[in-house]
């Protein structure tokens, strides 16, 4: 099928308003522009700051610096046929008289064979425009294109240079991989990323041009980028949840010989507060070896009010075109909980998410956290949504040893200086979080001393600590009762 396919027809079947959501306005405007000779159609093009002026041909002089309304009175009374391209016109359809002027144009198409195609990065029409407007789709460049784009830019390298581009064969696979779902300047961008950066295409390269990915799909804070994905070496216990993982990791990849296995969907960590859910979810991604995606619905609500689920959707098709990857949702019961203060916006969140979910095509891996199961709706939680729902339970004495020796490794203390042992039965009750902060605090205070980190520094910080099974024991005893017989232990 020959790129802008769907334009064209939409143009052929008379739809007398055309949306084309892009920010590659060039390309756009030159695809339009052949779709106009091959139909026989004058192409007009206007902007604020050039007005009114034909596209597909140089007329030299007498462009017409028409402003937002008079572009419209114009196209209205000339009653010129052809293709008439607004770009950038969507800061004006909040106006009245602009909205009934378009209306007059589009009800007038069948005679005065008139389209109207609004062009700009986001559109959205007033109810009155709506139904006599269509969409049109772009497909992303394929591998083949991709591939192109990758050997021209090492091309222009080379040139520039007077050396060719360095790379083996499973670096090259790997980027054009990671160009997918992208468009054809931004996939040029990137290859010049990776490419210009030193010289070469190399596994190094992959991190700096998904980071780079994110920023043109979606560069806000909704939808964040996490550039360092922890190991689950740095993560404690959860030896059952780490080895489910390694089994579906092939599959996840899609390798040849798992081909008859369904691609893992994703997982809930239910868990207590500071029991490393969230260190858990980076560690899917670093073991996965992708991206980590983190969907804040804090953000959906405050930053695009009244646009909520529109929101989540584009998040969501970014996540997409990222993939292989994986989202975490973070807290997920704060942003689809059942309540109906908000007039509704949650429950269509959920479904939003749920439809996305059951639909997905792309290799996306949900990690989704929780701690407070009560605000769970039932529907997210039945058999089917996840793979598996795990419990991370506060860690047993052997796991706080480990962790012990994660975080004394971590900032640079001999560890056969200290008796783990001895700090892992006297924080009997303590969280994650919580046996690193004790820690953490034993070493300010030894630094404010000038002395040395002891054993003795870390068991008086015990000491002072009432750990969070003990302040709230009846809620993390509910909890823990709860999915005794309804999760999958992660330990």
């Amino acid at each position: 099928m020959s790129e802008g396919h769907d334009l064209e027809l939409l143009i052929k079947s008379h739809h007398p308003i055309i949306l084309i959501e892009s920010h590659e306005e060039p390309r756009m405007l030159q695809l339009i522009s052949r779709i106009g000779i091959k139909q026989y159609k004058p192409v007009y093009r206007w902007s604020i700051t050039d007005g009114l002026k034909r596209q597909d041909i140089d007329l030299g002089s007498g462009d017409d610096k028409a402003d937002e309304e008079e572009v419209l009175w114009k196209i209205r009374d000339g009653q010129n046929e052809g293709i008439y391209v607004l770009c950038d016109y969507h800061p004006y359809l909040t106006k009245p008289l602009l909205i009934r002027l378009l209306k007059d144009i589009a009800l007038a198409h069948e005679q005065s064979k008139i389209t109207l195609v609004m062009l700009s990065h986001r559109i959205t029409l007033p109810p009155e425009l709506s139904r006599l407007a269509a969409s049109a789709k772009f497909s992303m460049p394929t591998r083949a294109e991709l591939e192109n784009i990758v050997k021209e830019t090492a091309r222009e390298w080379r040139q520039r240079h007077k050396q060719s581009v360095k790379t083996d064969q499973e670096s090259f696979n790997l980027l054009i991989q990671n160009l997918s779902g992208v468009t054809t300047e931004d996939a040029r961008r990137l290859a010049r990323t990776a490419i210009f950066n030193d010289g070469s295409i190399s596994a190094s390269d992959i991190p700096m041009v998904m980071k780079a990915k994110h920023n043109l799909l979606r560069g806000d804070e909704v939808l964040s980028f996490e550039f360092d994905t922890a190991r689950f070496s740095d993560v404690g216990g959860l030896s059952r949840l780490k080895g489910w993982l390694e089994q579906r990791k092939p599959v996840f990849h899609g390798e040849a010989d798992a081909a008859s296995l369904d691609p893992p969907k994703g997982i809930m960590l239910l868990g207590v507060q500071g029991g490393g859910k969230s260190l858990a979810a980076k560690a899917v991604a670093g073991l996965f070896s992708v991206p980590l995606l983190r969907l804040d619905f804090a953000n959906i609500y405050n930053k695009y009010h009244g646009e909520s689920e529109r929101n989540l959707r584009e998040s969501l098709s970014t996540a997409e075109a990222m993939a292989p990857c994986v989202l975490w949702i973070d807290e997920i019961e704060k942003g689809i909980s059942t309540g109906s203060s908000d007039g509704g916006t949650s429950q269509r969140i959920l479904g939003t998410l749920l439809t996305w979910m059951a639909e997905k095509k792309q290799p996306v891996f949900l990690v989704a956290t929780a701690n407070d199961i009560e605000r769970l709706p039932a529907e997210l939680v039945r058999k089917g949504r996840f793979d598996e729902i795990f419990f991370v339970d506060l860690p047993d004495k052997a796991v706080r040893q480990e962790i012990f020796a994660i975080h004394l490794a971590r900032r640079e203390q001999d560890v056969t200086r200290f008796n783990t042992a001895v700090l892992a039965e006297m924080s009997e009750g303590f969280s994650g979080a919580e046996i690193e902060q004790a820690v953490v605090s034993a070493l300010y205070a030894t630094h404010a001393q000038g002395s040395t980190l002891e054993n003795h520094h870390i068991e008086e910080e015990l000491l002072g600590t009432r750990p969070l099974s003990v302040v709230m024991y009846e809620k993390v005893d509910y909890l823990r009762q709860w999915a005794s017989e309804r999760t999958v232990p992660a330990g």
